[in-house]
């Protein structure tokens, strides 16, 4: 999706009959669809197609040799299997960006494995990390792991891009989906491999910097993100009290982490005493970065959002592409004729394709 959004041509092989599994992952539907369907895949043409039938391998063998990239995320070898791996379509066209996406890559004593990404959260250490101290663990309210596979994925098709203009020639492209989990662990993975010891559940609150949490007001709850010293001055200044500057607990920040908790316990009644908005004003104000906690239809509806054209009545658009009108998500084969005559298929062979299940 994110390549289509950027203007290429993406054509989207399913399976006749049922499809991509996310098509029956609902409700919500939207315009008879999943929403979670609608969700990523937008800018894409769909193609039905049988690759367990002769004729269907050799239309995606042909799909192939014109193509610039394929991106598959069946099990490992699966393809192979199929001849239609990275061997056999390298050789007929060279310049293919071959890119997997499975769960723990192409090699390994995992590579047989399936994956899905709530799995992978908690196999990886994310679910952990994610929720209140105390609590049970959480699954991130998005499928984080999926996003971050993508992200890396669509990276690395780039950059073999860029490369194919100086060398000519296509790359195979390994994307694990744990590894993608385990290197977008950030300063959390960096802070076990410097100490030895698992982080472990925090809420909102950050292991390096305070305070940068939320608390709870009068009515709900403010974010605050005191993440410079000047930052931490001028809060103390806005809430009315300038003398936790020259606390020595607090004095810098490594202080303050250390100190933690006797800071929450000042902080907390504070933030009690007024209602969010009040204290966005007041905290806004004094240029302090601070705001309320939105549910997702809030969210979506700040002003930015809408006038820098990311958001519409239809969806979300890409960050990178604001303002671009976008293909709607296809239904299950739209485009199988279409893109068969794109390949040379006259009609009475897409019929005959459609007489025996092929597309």
């Amino acid at each position: 999706m994110m390549l289509g959004d950027l203007g290429h041509d993406v054509v989207k092989v399913e399976r006749p009959g049922d499809g991509d599994q996310t098509r029956a992952w609902g409700p919500p539907w939207q315009d008879g669809q999943s929403a979670y369907f609608q969700s990523v895949n937008r800018n894409k043409r769909s193609l039905t197609l049988n690759l367990k039938a002769p004729e269907g391998r050799e239309v995606f063998r042909r799909l192939a040799r014109q193509s610039d990239v394929l991106i598959e995320n069946f099990r490992a070898g699966d393809l192979d299997e199929l001849g239609l791996g990275y061997a056999e379509l390298s050789r007929l066209n060279p310049r293919l960006v071959f890119c997997s996406i499975t769960g723990y890559g192409q090699t390994g004593p995992w590579k047989e494995r399936p994956a899905y990404d709530l799995a992978l959260q908690a196999e990886s250490g994310w679910m952990s990390i994610t929720g209140e101290a105390g609590a049970p663990p959480v699954r991130v309210g998005v499928a984080v792991i999926d996003l971050f596979s993508a992200h890396y994925a669509v990276q690395a098709i780039l950059s073999a891009l860029l490369d194919r203009e100086r060398t000519g020639l296509g790359a195979r492209i390994d994307v694990s989906m744990l590894e993608c989990a385990a290197a977008s662990l950030s300063y959390m993975g960096q802070n076990a491999l410097a100490t030895g010891v698992s982080p472990g559940r925090m809420g909102s609150r950050h292991p390096s910097i305070v305070p940068y949490q939320a608390f709870p007001t009068r009515d709900a709850y403010v974010v605050v993100a005191a993440g410079s010293q000047a930052i931490w001055e001028r809060l103390c200044g806005a809430i009315g009290r300038p003398e936790l500057t020259q606390d020595a607990r607090f004095g810098d920040n490594s202080k303050r982490v250390v100190n933690r908790e006797a800071l929450e316990e000042i902080l907390t009644p504070v933030f009690r005493s007024r209602d969010t908005a009040a204290w966005l004003a007041l905290l806004q104000g004094h240029d302090v970065p601070a705001t309320p906690v939105n549910d997702v239809a809030a969210g979506l509806a700040l002003p930015p959002l809408a006038e820098r054209q990311l958001v519409s009545g239809s969806g979300i658009g890409s960050p990178v592409a604001p303002g671009r009108s976008h293909r709607p998500p296809p239904r299950l084969g739209e485009h199988t004729d279409e893109i068969l005559r794109e390949l040379g298929y006259d009609a009475a062979t897409v019929a005959g394709f459609r007489a025996a299940g092929t597309v």
